[in-house]
């Protein structure tokens, strides 16, 4: 076998605990950043190698201490998650929560100024962090979008505490310490300050940066840089509304006595406008006590030990106890993957009157301005006739694709704003609430009442041919559950055509929300 994988040229499994190592994610001053996976819970990780001599000529071992220690008693969505320190006598391994997204950054400069209601959520998610880490008594003082990373979903994460430091009740800090662009005034003049102020100051700073794609203090001269910091005198692009002016003139004030707090912030209408409900939760919602019987179940499986056992390692607290971080990974995942779906399912509108159709041209950049394309439906029944595979147009055998059997909708000759147009007021009629993706794509959720839950849908046009359009049914229920269509004799309103493989009372309920669309449809 080793003579095998010898040959074959395969690079040998590097594994530090319970984890084994993989690509290099990137190269900093003092290590590498590898990809890793838990061995027996198959999540990725983020694991950071520092050298201890490399740490050592530099002087900064302070700095990694404080990072390490700030980031174990951070749980937070929007936070980077350090599960573990492992310790060798020639290097930390430090495993992270892994964030493919590339930094904040590298967003901006790529897209440029961003739409206010992008760079809305991106703020609201920072100054979520940011609330968090100072109710933990601790102050960032190098928030910049270069430590903002993003995640695959587009949610931030803040990273890098190295020059973060513990609040205490009565004293101030004077460290000049941060990146010039993005720091207060008190900092880059060397008075003192409590903390806080300062990390207001650079969050200011970045909703500037998000909103307008450039920095409002900027100068390769580094003294006048620091002068026009101090003077706290900025430009206002016209294209910003008043809200928001008001709210970045709160955050950048020179005097730190009179410039915005988080709480400020928080009850700012810009701020407040679609902010989602958990970035700010109620203090009975951050309770973590509560053991989670599915995570614990799950550790059980993986490592075959006995219930009694996990909850002894949850209870001892011990940071190096592997049932305890596996229990915390997958509590973490879950977490993660319920935000991204907090995050997709939000901002349903309660209907008033059918939202347009038509959009502005800016809008329509960003998404396709027409139907998507559909597989005809012969070409669909050859698909599915037995070819394990298709064939690409210079016939060579492609990756194996994957066609749905039985499907649900509607389908029409009309076109397509009119389709759309008496979605909406069919839905108006049955009081649905919707969120546009695009002018061909809604989102759907009607509350039942009974159970005091919502039922999920979603809706997208089509377009099979030149003159025939499919209206796609899908619950939201789960990922792995799809209502598409199938066409039927019927030329307007197609019929259901097979039970999908679901369970439970929101299989039904999805069915009945179709029925009723489709019947107000069909008046």
């Amino acid at each position: 076998m080793s003579d095998k994988n010898q040959n074959s040229g395969q690079q040998p499994i590097v594994k530090i605990g319970h984890y084994t190592l993989g690509a290099t994610l990137g190269v900093g001053t003092f290590g590498k950043v590898k990809i890793g996976e838990h061995q027996l819970t198959k999540h990725k990780v983020a694991i950071k190698i520092l050298n201890r001599q490399k740490i050592k000529s530099l002087d900064v071992v302070g700095k990694i201490r404080r990072e390490i220690q700030n980031l174990k008693l951070f749980r937070h969505p929007h936070i980077i998650k350090l599960y573990q320190v492992i310790s060798t006598p020639t290097d930390i391994f430090m495993i992270m929560e892994y964030v493919s997204g590339g930094e904040l950054f590298d967003y901006i400069v790529k897209h440029g100024k961003l739409k206010e209601f992008e760079a809305r959520r991106f703020f609201q998610q920072i100054i979520s962090g940011v609330d968090y880490c100072h109710r933990h008594m601790i102050v960032h003082r190098d928030l910049k979008p270069e430590n903002l990373l993003l995640d695959q979903n587009l949610h931030v994460k803040i990273a890098d505490f190295g020059l973060s430091n513990m609040m205490t009740d009565g004293e101030f800090l004077r460290t000049s310490c941060g990146s010039p662009n993005y720091a207060a005034p008190e900092v880059i003049s060397g008075k003192l300050y409590a903390g806080p102020e300062v990390d207001i100051w650079s969050c200011g700073v970045i909703l500037y940066a998000l909103l307008c794609g450039s920095l409002p203090f900027d100068d390769e001269h580094v003294p006048t840089l620091f002068r026009k910091i101090k003077t706290g005198i900025f430009p206002i692009p016209d294209y910003l509304n008043k809200s928001v002016v008001s709210l970045l003139c709160h955050m950048l004030q020179v005097d730190p006595m009179k410039r915005a707090t988080i709480e400020d912030i928080k009850k700012h209408d810009w701020f407040q406008r679609d902010l989602p409900a958990y970035l700010f939760p109620s203090p009975v919602e951050r309770d973590s006590s509560v053991i989670d019987t599915d995570a614990v179940t799950e550790v059980c499986e993986k490592f075959g030990v006995q219930e009694s056992e996990v909850h002894n390692a949850l209870l001892s607290g011990d940071p190096h106890d592997q049932l305890g971080i596996a229990y915390h990974l997958i509590i973490d995942n879950k977490r993660i993957a319920d935000e991204a779906a907090k995050a997709e399912i939000k901002d349903f509108y309660v209907a008033s009157s059918p939202p347009p159709v038509s959009f502005s041209p800016c809008e329509l950049s960003s998404f396709r301005p027409h139907p998507e394309r559909i597989a005809p439906l012969r070409e669909r029944a050859y698909s599915a006739s037995g070819r394990d595979g298709v064939t690409d147009r210079a016939g060579k055998a492609g990756t194996p694709v994957k066609r749905a059997k039985w499907h649900l909708g509607i389908r029409s000759q009309s076109k397509p704003n009119d389709i759309m147009n008496e979605v909406y007021r069919a839905m108006k009629a049955l009081d649905f609430e919707w969120k546009v993706i695009n002018p061909y794509h809604v989102r759907v959720r009607h509350k039942n009442k009974i159970y005091n839950k919502y039922t999920k849908m979603s809706l997208q046009l089509y377009q099979v041919d030149f003159k025939n359009y499919l209206l796609d049914f899908k619950s939201l229920s789960s990922d792995e559950l799809e209502f598409n269509y199938f066409n039927t004799n019927s030329p307007e309103i197609e019929k259901l055509s097979c039970i999908p493989q679901a369970t439970g009372h929101h299989t039904m309920e999805f069915f009945e929300m179709c029925a009723a669309l489709i019947t107000q449809l069909a008046r």
